[in-house]
């Protein structure tokens, strides 16, 4: 177990670490806005199309090797990103890093689900999930204090001896598993996925440059669903599916990805607000702000690892998901409902933020897992993976795009159209008038806690419906799809 969470956090580690050393790709690699989106992108992309078909080939030709293969090309990746000369270089590094990805993070949650019995798997799902929080904490400080003493580059070579050590962990320690009737390829079912999931992808993470109306975003949401489509037709008649599509007529598989979706959606878009309001409302630095967020990931370890399994056997998987989702819920709302009060308040809401889905995501997970045949586990955590990633898109882009809105309305008459992107441009164009900062900074403190209620509706809402079909699915006693 401790040698799975050790590879997954090379990956999780990584999607939070770049923030840090934006602005020193900016002064040492002459970085511009375009070329920081597709560091970041270029990563996000590969990373979220290649995950279900990284999946299906795990369990077709073994979950050990993907890990393998999946640490030696981000060890890779991350040694070219490291030394990299130029922006072109750079971006190329980090979507090589992505395929790496791809293939680590199905692979280790299906080794669990693999390994682990019925009696042990709760608990091992819920340490590989506490190992995700653990990574998307460390991330920004890590990156802090790299950048502090060494080049920017050591954000990406810190990379290289977790993964080797990682590497050589895991060919000793893991055993191997495949599914047994794999069957050929799916060639075109995987080349259909990965064009579908990376064009909705890149319209969700184009809407907080482009709008919801630009020909980007609908042209690309346009292309992935008509993709979708296809690959849904051609997986109902392709001899060897690389996914059953069946599955999602599955109430227990449908109620846990609603909660997954949903829950990272809240989560995501909520801790997004939440830096933004640490820095520009409390006016803490970004290192500050990042050990004040901290606490959600010490409290989401603390439960899953401790607490998840003995509430999950006391409460059933309904119960014990719509409590935890309604605790988050409840976390994002006293950090909304007390805004300009301090730190304390936002203390008490990011450990109920935490402790609610240490709860909520391992016993999503769990269920998600529960509803398919271990021999197609690789599979289903891509398919995991891949709505986890249009979750946390979704959350950052609609909440964020509330947040714009409801600011622009708060502004003083007469700003340009551009002053309700952010505070500093707002603020920019005041001057030094003390009324019109005053009006600007409690514009946006209110337009803030808004977005962030809408995010707790959203989370509540998703732990709702998944408890719901989850009851019925128990109810009915339906059947592990085939």
């Amino acid at each position: 177990m401790g040698v799975l969470c050790l590879a997954l956090l090379v990956v999780v580690i990584d999607n939070t670490v770049l923030n840090v050393a934006v602005p020193s790709l900016i002064a040492k690699l002459g970085a511009g806005t375009s070329d920081i989106q597709w560091m970041i992108n270029a990563y996000v992309l590969t990373l979220a199309g290649l995950l279900v078909a990284a999946g299906s080939l795990a369990d077709r030709f073994g979950r050990k090797r993907s890990v393998l293969f999946g640490l030696a090309v981000f060890g890779i990746g991350s040694l070219f990103a490291a030394f990299s000369v130029s922006t072109g270089m750079l971006i190329g590094a980090r979507a090589f890093m992505g395929v790496g990805g791809a293939f680590l993070m199905p692979g280790t949650l299906a080794v669990v689900v693999r390994v682990f019995d019925d009696e042990e798997r709760p608990r091992a799902i819920s340490i590989w999930t506490a190992a995700l929080s653990v990574g998307i904490a460390a991330g920004p400080v890590l990156g802090g204090l790299l950048l502090q003493h060494f080049w920017w580059g050591s954000v990406f070579l810190i990379n290289l001896p977790v993964a080797v050590l990682a590497f050589v962990a895991v060919a000793l320690l893991v055993p191997e598993s495949r599914d047994p009737a794999g069957g050929r390829v799916d060639v075109l079912g995987a080349a259909l996925s990965t064009v579908a999931v990376v064009s909705l992808v890149f319209a969700v993470i184009s809407i907080p440059e482009h709008g919801w109306g630009s020909t980007v975003v609908l042209g690309s949401a346009a292309l992935g669903l008509v993709v979708l489509g296809v690959f849904a037709w051609w997986e109902r008649r392709a001899p060897n599916p690389m996914l059953d599509v069946r599955l999602f007529t599955n109430r227990r598989f449908t109620g846990a990805v609603s909660g997954m979706v949903l829950g990272q959606f809240g989560i995501a878009g909520s801790i997004f607000l939440l830096t933004m309001y640490l820095q520009f409302v409390l006016r803490y630095e970004p290192i500050e702000a990042g050990l004040r967020v901290a606490p959600t990931s010490v409290a989401m370890v603390v439960v899953s690892t401790w607490f998840n399994a003995p509430l999950l056997r006391r409460l059933g998987t309904p119960l014990a998901l719509v409590a935890g989702m309604t605790v988050g819920a409840v976390g994002i709302a006293v950090i909304a409902l007390t805004s300009g009060s301090g730190y304390a308040p936002v203390f008490v809401g990011v450990l109920l933020l935490g402790a609610g889905f240490g709860l909520a995501g391992p016993v999503a997970v769990n269920a998600l897992m529960g509803a398919i045949p271990v021999e197609r586990a690789g599979t289903v955590s891509g398919v995991s993976g891949m709505l986890g990633q249009i979750g946390d898109g979704l959350g950052v882009a609609v909440l964020g795009a509330a947040l714009a809105g409801w600011f622009g309305a708060a502004l003083p008459s007469g700003l340009s159209p551009d002053a309700a992107r952010s505070l500093p441009t707002a603020l920019s164009e005041v001057g030094g008038h003390p009324e019109l900062v005053n009006q600007v900074r409690s514009g946006f403190a209110e337009s803030l806690a808004t977005a962030q209620l809408l995010g707790a509706g959203a989370v509540l809402a998703g732990g709702l419906v998944a408890g719901l079909l989850l009851w019925r699915a128990q109810r009915v006693r339906e059947p592990v799809a085939v």
